[in-house]
């Protein structure tokens, strides 16, 4: 479901991002932009440029990678590789700080946040002398389905 005055929001300051760098603020552009921030969640190149098909909106695959490109650049959008050959996106503007949980065996991602992580970045950052601008943690696992599946074909 789209956040209309979040879109709006995010819209403008893609708008700005285009115009400083000097490319064009095409139509496709902004379809793909509306289109991640009408999903929720995780998701790949094909499952963006299926669902834009699939509601009839013409963009090529080479429009929606480098329009992906764009947006990760300006911390728009979230790029993850969680284990796979497979590149996962998820919108990022105005979303709260969080980290993952990923199945080895059925690739589910499963998102939580936990406030003492921020205070172990804080530290760190304090110990170090480092200003922290954002984290990345993945943590890696079998899922209780999963789990749950092997003991039943063990059975």
């Amino acid at each position: 479901m789209l956040d209309v005055e979040k879109y709006e929001e995010v819209k403008k300051i893609f708008t700005a991002y285009l115009e400083s760098k000097g490319l064009r603020k095409t139509s496709e552009r902004y379809a793909i932009l509306e289109e991640i921030y009408s999903r929720n969640g995780h998701f790949d190149v094909e499952e963006l440029y299926a669902g834009m098909k699939e509601r009839g909106i013409q963009v090529s695959r080479a429009t929606v990678y480098n329009t992906l490109d764009l947006l990760v650049e300006h911390h728009l959008v979230s790029k993850h590789q969680f284990g796979r050959n497979l590149a996962q996106y998820e919108k990022s503007y105005g979303y709260r700080q969080h980290d993952h949980v990923i199945c080895t065996e059925c690739h589910k991602v499963v998102e939580f946040c936990d406030p003492r992580i921020h205070g172990i970045q804080t530290m760190v950052g304090e110990l170090l002398n480092f200003h922290i601008l954002h984290h990345s943690l993945n943590l890696y696992g079998i899922c209780g389905d999963c789990r749950a599946k092997a003991a039943r074909t063990t059975e």
